[in-house]
């Protein structure tokens, strides 16, 4: 494609015969491969998962799901070059983001609950004594143990709801680190398109400031009449308005930026990277079933399912009866005897069988499920916005890049050069050029919107990571 400053050879109006050469435009495959996401198998059971009845849990592994996200395909990336790279930005911000911390320490927390959950009750002791007085004695003096036996699996199935619990936890840890990642590719391509609106911005203040200084001596050799000069110094304040606000929208980029890395203070530096390379194609239906497939959000919903499923199994065995024992020793001071006693009881479940619970987590099943098919649907409904945005920008784009930019090009050229024979007047010239300036400007902004879109439904539509909390 031509270099964006190829337009600016509108000043040679002025006789100073400034044009500028064609620049190829560097390659850009994507946003990069996920390195930066934490691999699953980093937050797999540790060695609890010995302790565990297997036939009541099932080792809290990452869901196929979570491994596939690790394998996802993606744009290739640039061949290296100067500046700071996208993968740089990902790898500080999937080490700094305060979110990405969050959801670490919860699967942490989790798993001591998943240990805490499954100790047994602790043994009790104590002092006992009886017919203290009887005949002036000290009646029966001794010491007693007890201990109370969970029955029905009670503790293993406990382990088995949390187990689920920490899956559904390690489900949003992967979403966490992909929304840090989308946040991170979102806000380099705004901070690379920024940096080629301000590249842009002073290649125009500079030709237009040019331009300002040959219409002078223009006028004053009375060869153009002072109206254009008057409209070249409106064309340079205009440039400067330009320039102005692309350095606010790269100041911004970068605070954003600086935001999404985990409060890391980046100074606006060149970034490696050209915003024009337009990303491959995507197509509807494998999107869609990549993201129902995919998603950590359905992941976690499904590990909600499970978790209900198996707080009902714990519900059913709630009225089964624990076991209550003690054992007693006491010295009889009447007799001088060593007297011993057993205890043992257990609760009967005649009223309270659980019949609520039960109920409750059969209920509860039914919600995690629909939910599943909340969740499918609404990634649908999403993705079909998000979609949209994408086509609709790459068909802008693409229609600027093969269409109207060589024709706005080959119209400006041919404006010059009937400005030069004579043919075409001085204001003719220089709406062209603005013309031609607002047109590249327009194409700079489809293939922005394009990449954001793009990245979106690669990050599967998983973003603001400064924005969500835990349950998410």
């Amino acid at each position: 494609m031509t270099n964006y400053i190829s337009f600016l050879v509108a000043i040679s109006l002025l006789a100073t015969g400034c044009a500028s050469g064609p620049q190829e435009v560097a390659s850009l495959k994507g946003a990069g491969d996920d390195t930066g996401i934490a691999s699953a198998e980093a937050i797999k059971q540790v060695e609890y998962q010995e302790l565990v009845s297997p036939e009541l849990i099932q080792p809290s592994t990452v869901s196929e799901s979570t491994q596939s996200l690790a394998n996802t395909q993606t744009p290739q990336r640039l061949p290296p070059a100067e500046g700071l790279s996208m993968e740089s930005l990902e790898q500080m911000a999937l080490s700094n983001n305060p979110t990405i911390a969050q959801s670490e320490a919860r699967v942490r927390a989790l798993r001591g609950k998943w240990v805490q959950v499954g100790l047994p009750p602790n043994p009790t002791a104590g002092y006992v004594a009886g017919e203290i007085g009887n005949d002036g004695a000290a009646g029966q003096q001794g010491a007693f143990v007890g201990q109370d036996f969970i029955t029905g699996k009670k503790l293993q199935r406990n382990r088995a709801i949390v187990s689920a619990e920490i899956a559904k936890a390690e489900q949003q840890l992967a979403a966490a680190q992909r929304r840090v990642q989308t946040d991170v590719r979102q806000g380099y391509y705004e901070a690379l398109l920024a940096q080629r609106r301000v590249e842009l911005a002073e290649e125009l203040v500079r030709i237009t400031g040019e331009a300002v200084m040959s219409s002078e001596a223009l006028v004053e050799a009375e060869e153009i009449p002072l109206a254009g000069l008057l409209q070249t110094e409106v064309q340079q304040q205009n440039a400067l308005v330009l320039l102005r606000t692309a350095e606010n929208g790269l100041s911004r980029a970068w605070r954003r930026l600086s935001s999404v890395a985990g409060g890391v203070d980046l100074p606006a530096q060149p970034l490696a990277g050209d915003i024009g390379q337009m990303p491959a194609s995507l197509d509807w239906q494998e999107q869609l079933a990549r993201l129902q497939t995919e998603s950590p959000e359905v992941a976690a919903a499904m590990s909600e399912v499970d978790r209900a499923r198996r707080a009902l199994s714990r519900a059913c065995v709630e009225a089964v009866p624990d076991v209550s024992t003690q054992v007693s020793v006491q010295y009889d001071d009447s007799t001088d005897d060593t007297i011993a006693g057993v205890q043992v009881g257990m609760p009967i479940p005649l009223w309270n069988r659980n019949q609520g619970g039960i109920r409750q987590a059969q209920a509860e099943i039914t919600q995690a499920v629909r939910n599943v098919d909340r969740v499918e649907l609404d990634l649908k409904r999403r993705l079909a916005g998000v979609f949209k945005e994408y086509s609709d920008a790459q068909v802008t784009a693409e229609t600027y890049s093969n269409d109207i930019l060589p024709r706005s090009q080959k119209t400006f050229d041919l404006v010059q050069k009937g400005y030069k024979q004579g043919e075409v007047g001085y204001l003719d010239l220089l709406a062209a050029q603005q013309t031609f300036s607002q047109t590249n400007l327009a194409y700079l902004d489809a293939v922005g919107n394009l990449w954001q879109s793009y990245v979106r439904i690669e990050g599967l539509l998983l973003e603001g990571s400064l924005e969500t909390t835990l349950d998410r």
